[in-house]
């Protein structure tokens, strides 16, 4: 269903009707992106072979949490400002901003950079969601976007500090 088509709920919050439509399709673009990593992450996680298994493996649970609680955050901050949180797999495959995931990889470099080039991608889209929805005027909205670029920079830090020397 087209999030035009979707049900506006009445709210007491006082943000301008403009500002929560801006704000709802902002974070509904980034439920999107952030739940399709969030799968992508669980991907890399139970198929990557090689001598630091382990230790990737672990790390890549605790970046699905992460993840996780972000994306709770930002789909229940759309629900506050009267809109509705699209999460459902369908509306991801057609709304993520990320290129499909590799099937056929499996050795924890190839993992690692798909990975780098997924985790940019959305680091990159929430920073700069925490503008527009300054601009739009919904500092909570920023402010979510802000905790979740803190962990996505440094999900993507750890990423690349494996192939870096």
């Amino acid at each position: 269903m087209s999030a035009s088509k979707l049900k506006n709920h009445p709210t007491k919050n006082n943000l301008p009707t403009n500002a929560k439509t801006t704000v709802i399709a902002l974070l509904n673009k980034n439920l999107a992106a952030i739940l399709d990593l969030a799968l992508i992450t669980k991907q890399a996680h139970w198929n990557l072979k090689g001598i630091q298994f382990i230790a990737v493996h672990e790390m890549l649970d605790t970046f699905r949490t992460d993840l996780d609680e972000h994306s709770d955050a930002i789909a229940e901050r759309a629900v506050q400002l009267g809109g509705t949180a699209l999460g459902t797999s369908q509306t991801v495959t057609e709304a993520s901003i990320l290129k499909p995931y590799p099937e056929d990889i499996y050795a924890i470099k190839d993992h690692l950079h798909a990975l780098i080039d997924h985790y940019g991608a959305v680091a990159n889209l929430v920073r700069q969601s925490i503008k527009d929805a300054a601009e739009a005027g919904d500092d909570d909205s920023a402010d979510i976007f802000t905790a979740a670029s803190r962990s996505l920079d440094k999900s993507l830090w750890f990423l690349e500090a494996h192939i870096q020397e």
